[in-house]
C-alpha cells in the first residue's frame, strides 16, 4: 500500500508556489503554472537567445514548454537531489534550455557543412538543442513516481494530462537510469507531428535528438555534449555551485579517459611481443610498455580525442596513472621500472618500463595476444625516480611508427595557467539573463565540452608568454623539414590547426586558447601553439632523437618558411598584444597571419581583451 504523503523536502517552494492543501496538489493551467516572475524572466530569456520573431516563438518554442509544463505539473525533478521540490520539473526544464541554447550559441551547426547548409539549418538546430534539453528528464514522470489521481485513477504519464488534482510518491527499487530510455514514450506528447515533420528534414540533427531521447547520448554526438552541460550547469546552479564550471568541466575523468587511451593503443597502434625491438611486452601476469613510448603515444591520442586535463609532461603524467591505480608501482613506490628483456632469439636489451595488469587492458573472456615466450626480468637496483630524463633512458630500440600526419585535429592541453583569474561565482541562475552583454560575454571559446561564460575581458585571453623578440630565433637543429607527401612540415601544421578550429577541438579567444582573432585575423601564440602540435605529434620526432626545445623550434621555423605571417618593419616576425582587462593586464606574443581563411573557415569577430600594439614610427 502506498503512504500518499504530499512530497516534502527542507528545501523552500519554487517560487511562486502557494501554500498546498493537505493531500492532493491542485491541477493547474500551464500559463498559471509559468505565472511568476522568474519563470517569465526565463521564457523571456530563452527567446532572446534564439533568431525569431515573438510570433514564430510562441508558435516554435513556448506551445512546446506550455505543454511539457501542462504534462509535469508541480512534480519535483528528482527525489533527493537537484530540484528536488514541488514544480522542480518545470523549473529545471527552463533552467536548461536557457543553458543550452546560451552554449548552442558557441558553436556553428551543423559541424562541417557547407555555409549555406549552416545557415538554412541554424534555427532548426536551435530548436533540435531546446527540445532535446527539455525533454531529457521527461521520462521520469513515467517511471520514477507514482501517481493517483483525485478520482482514484492511477494516471500514466502516456495518456496526456492528469487534468485533475493529484498526488505521488516515488518508487521503491526504481532503476535510477530507466528514465533516460522512458523519455520516448512521452516527447511526442510535447512535439507535435508538424514540428517532428520539421526536424526530420534534417537527418543529422534528428537522429541525434532520438538518440538522446533513448537515453544514447553515446551516440548523439554535439547535441548530447550541450545538453550534458546543460543539465550539469543547471542542476549546479540549483545545489548552490557554480554553474560556470559545470559547464566548463570534462564529461569523463581522467582515470577512464587514460584507461580508455591504454585500450586503445594496445589493442590498435603498438608493436607488442616483437623478436626484438618493441612497444611493449605481454606476459600472463603483467603487460610491460616501454615508459617514454607509451607516454608520448597516450599523450597524443587523448589529445586528438578532445580529452582535457592531459598533463604536458610526462612525469606528471606516471604521477596521475599511479594516483589512479591504472598501473602496478614498483617494490620502491615508483612507476617506473627497470627490467631487462631477453627473447627467445638471443637477443636482450634494458629499458625503463611502466607496469600495467592485463585486467586493466582486456576484460573478462576477451580475446587477449600470446603470451611473450621470452622473459621480462625485473632488475633488483635502485630503481630510478620518475623524471623526464629517467623515462627516456634506454629507449634506443623503440618502434618508430610512419611519419604520415594524421587528419584527426588536437584539442586544447589544459595547462595550468599562472596569474589566471579566479571566475566569480553565480548565486543566482539570473546572472545569465544579460540580454544587452558585450562581445565580451558572448565571445565563449568554441571547444568540446563548451566553454565557460565569460565574467571579465582577462578571462579571453592566456598566460603571458616569452617578453622579447628572442622566439624569432630559437636555436636548434632541423629535425624534419620534408614529410613524404612533399608538403613542408609547415603546411601540416596549418592543416592541422584549421581542422583544429573547424572542428572545434582547438580553442580560441579563451584563456587556455594559443590562437587569437586581432584586427580581422588570426593571432597564434609562439611558442604554445608549437608545443601543442609537438605533442600531438610526438612520433614525427622520436626518430631524430629531439628534445621538445628542438622539436618545437623546428616546426616553428617551417612555418615561417611559409611567409604566411606578417612581418614588422624591422623584419622580425613576432608581434605584441596588450591584454586588456578590469583584473588583470599583460602581453602575449605571436605570429599575426597575412590570411585569416588560413585557419578561420568562417568570419570571427576579434577578441575584445586583445589590443596590437602598433609598430613606432
Amino acid at each position: 500500500m502506498l503512504n500518499w504523503s504530499l512530497f516534502k523536502k527542507g528545501r523552500a517552494q519554487a517560487p511562486g508556489t502557494a501554500a498546498l492543501p493537505a493531500g492532493y496538489i491542485p491541477y493547474k493551467s500551464a500559463a498559471s503554472l509559468l505565472d511568476t516572475p522568474r519563470r517569465k524572466r526565463l521564457i523571456e530569456n530563452i527567446w532572446h537567445r534564439t533568431s525569431v520573431s515573438k510570433a514564430q516563438f510562441n508558435k516554435i518554442y513556448y506551445e512546446p514548454i506550455c505543454r511539457y509544463v501542462e504534462l509535469v505539473q508541480q512534480l519535483p525533478a528528482s527525489e533527493n537531489h537537484h530540484h528536488a521540490y514541488l514544480g522542480g520539473m518545470i523549473d529545471h526544464g527552463l533552467e536548461i534550455i536557457a543553458y543550452a541554447l546560451k552554449i548552442r550559441q558557441s558553436y556553428v551547426l551543423p559541424i562541417g557543412s557547407t555555409a549555406e547548409q549552416q545557415s538554412s539549418q541554424s534555427e532548426a538546430w536551435s530548436a533540435g538543442v531546446a527540445f532535446s534539453a527539455l525533454l531529457h528528464d521527461i521520462g521520469k514522470i513515467a517511471v520514477d513516481v507514482s501517481v493517483q489521481l483525485k478520482s482514484g485513477k492511477t494516471w500514466r504519464a502516456w495518456h496526456g494530462p492528469m487534468n485533475e488534482d493529484y498526488r505521488f510518491e516515488y518508487v521503491k527499487g526504481r532503476k535510477y537510469n530507466l528514465h533516460g530510455a522512458a523519455a520516448g514514450l512521452l516527447f511526442n506528447k510535447v512535439l507535435l507531428p508538424d514540428q517532428m515533420d520539421w526536424l526530420a528534414q534534417y537527418r543529422e540533427l534528428w537522429s541525434s535528438m532520438l538518440f538522446v531521447l533513448a537515453g544514447q547520448s553515446e551516440h548523439a554526438g554535439v547535441l548530447a555534449d550541450i545538453v550534458q552541460a546543460a543539465d550539469q550547469a543547471s542542476v549546479a546552479s540549483e545545489l548552490g555551485g557554480n554553474p560556470d564550471r559545470a559547464i566548463a568541466a570534462p564529461k569523463n575523468t581522467i582515470q577512464k579517459q587514460l584507461i580508455e587511451g591504454l585500450r586503445y593503443l594496445i589493442k590498435n597502434e603498438l608493436k607488442l611481443n616483437q623478436s626484438e625491438a618493441s612497444d611493449g611486452w605481454y606476459c600472463n601476469d603483467a603487460v610491460w610498455l616501454v615508459s617514454k613510448t607509451v607516454s608520448d603515444r597516450l599523450r597524443a591520442h587523448m589529445l586528438s580525442t578532445g580529452a582535457e586535463g592531459v598533463p604536458d609532461r610526462n612525469a606528471t603524467l606516471f604521477n596521475i596513472l599511479q594516483d589512479n591505480s591504472i598501473i602496478v608501482v614498483n617494490p620502491s613506490g615508483k612507476a617506473i621500472w627497470e627490467a631487462d628483456v631477453a627473447s627467445p632469439t638471443g637477443w636482450k636489451h634494458s629499458f625503463t618500463f611502466l607496469r600495467v595488469s592485463p585486467s586493466i587492458i582486456w576484460l573478462a573472456g576477451e580475446d587477449r595476444p600470446e603470451s611473450f615466450a621470452g622473459t621480462v626480468t625485473p632488475t633488483t637496483k635502485a630503481q630510478p625516480e620518475q623524471t623526464e630524463e629517467n623515462s627516456s633512458k634506454n629507449e634506443i630500440g623503440k618502434t618508430v611508427v610512419s611519419t604520415a600526419m594524421p587528419t584527426q585535429a588536437s584539442a586544447p592541453a589544459t595547462e595550468p595557467v599562472s596569474g589566471t583569474p579566479v571566475q566569480d561565482d553565480i548565486d543566482d541562475l539570473l546572472n545569465i539573463f544579460d540580454f544587452d552583454s558585450s562581445a565580451n560575454n558572448e565571445t565563449g571559446a568554441v571547444l568540446l565540452p563548451p566553454p565557460p561564460v565569460i565574467n571579465d575581458p582577462y578571462d579571453l585571453v592566456g598566460e603571458t608568454t616569452v617578453d622579447d623578440e628572442s622566439v624569432d630565433t630559437v636555436p636548434g637543429p632541423v629535425i624534419i623539414d620534408e614529410l613524404q607527401s612533399g608538403e613542408t612540415l609547415g603546411h601540416q601544421f596549418m592543416h592541422w590547426l584549421k581542422m583544429g578550429i573547424g572542428t572545434h577541438k582547438i580553442i580560441i579567444n579563451d584563456v587556455k586558447a594559443k590562437v587569437h582573432t586581432v584586427e580581422g585575423t588570426g593571432f597564434i601564440v609562439t611558442p604554445g601553439i608549437f608545443r601543442r602540435y609537438v605533442q600531438e605529434h610526438p612520433q614525427l620526432f622520436d626518430k631524430a632523437g629531439a628534445d621538445n626545445d628542438q622539436a618545437w623550434s623546428t616546426v616553428q621555423k617551417s612555418f615561417e618558411k611559409l611567409k604566411a605571417n606578417v612581418k614588422k618593419s624591422n623584419g622580425l616576425n613576432i608581434w605584441t598584444c596588450t591584454v586588456v582587462g578590469a583584473r588583470k593586464s599583460g602581453q602575449l606574443k605571436g605570429y599575426l597571419l597575412k590570411r585569416p581563411t588560413d585557419i578561420f573557415t568562417t568570419e570571427m569577430m576579434d577578441n575584445p581583451s586583445l589590443v596590437l600594439v602598433k609598430e613606432t614610427t
